[in-house]
């Protein structure tokens, strides 16, 4: 048996949009494991910034037994429910002292038009090698903040340069924000309608982390641009929407 979600843990992030468990994700060996495959992508990103490594289960099916396992599912499904449809992942490396900052903004925003629904979907932010902290960047939300429906309308373009998203968030109350310090191997997890982002890297310490997102598969992946050449898989139960995945749904 793997650890989940407490009916309280539950209640707390369907308030307030996110959670930090202060639990061991992978087991000593896995997590190892997964910070050699996460150094080898970094060897080879070639011209991409080391916090541009998307998808890289697309290429690396090594990886599927990470965003696959019941070591992982088990703690998504309270949130999700027993029918889980994978979406992405991602490696994100913040150089030291020259790691970008990430403005303030919901995930869903940038989403809009790909879904017919934007409740329940759940990132996993899962902290490698020395962990996450306010003087590398470490993840920052506002909580309650995924109550407002995730398509907030005051977005101000930003510079690339220092930014690693062309637009931001204005007019963010930042006092109010809850930073997402973890040890090595912990996580934590957020709703995808939440406001957040991290500040810049100004520490001597890289910070590693890959996030793994899925959604309920009774939610359908729309027949739009911004989804061609996407790739989802099912995770676990059944498929409901009718979704195409790259692993065939067994038989009811």
């Amino acid at each position: 048996m793997t650890d989940t979600l407490t009916a309280a843990d539950v209640a707390f992030f369907r308030e307030n949009g996110y959670l930090l468990p202060a639990r061991q994700l992978l087991a000593e060996e896995r997590l190892t494991r997964l910070e050699q495959i996460f150094n080898e992508h970094l060897a080879d990103k070639g011209d991409k910034l080391s916090d541009e490594l998307d998808t890289p289960h697309y290429r690396d099916d090594r990886l599927l037994d990470f965003l696959l396992s019941d070591e992982v599912l088990d703690w998504v499904e309270p949130l999700v429910g027993p029918d889980i449809a994978l979406w992405t992942s991602h490696f994100i490396s913040k150089d030291p002292f020259t790691g970008r900052a990430t403005p303030w903004h919901e995930d869903s925003a940038f989403w809009a038009g790909r879904f017919d629904d934007y409740d329940n979907i759940v990132t996993i932010w899962l902290a490698l090698e020395d962990g996450s902290s306010r003087e590398n960047g470490c993840m920052r939300v506002i909580p309650g903040s995924h109550l407002n429906g995730g398509f907030s309308e005051n977005y101000e373009p930003t510079d690339m340069t220092e930014q690693t998203f062309h637009a931001g968030l204005a007019g963010v109350d930042e006092e109010r924000a809850v930073y997402f310090e973890l040890g090595r191997g912990e996580f934590s997890m957020h709703d995808g309608r939440i406001v957040h982002g991290a500040e810049a890297n100004t520490s001597p310490v890289r910070r590693t982390g890959y996030t793994m997102r899925y959604f309920p598969s009774s939610v359908r992946m729309q027949d739009v641009p911004q989804n061609e050449g996407w790739k989802i898989w099912l995770a676990r139960g059944r498929d409901l929407a009718g979704n195409s995945y790259v692993n065939v749904p067994a038989p009811a």
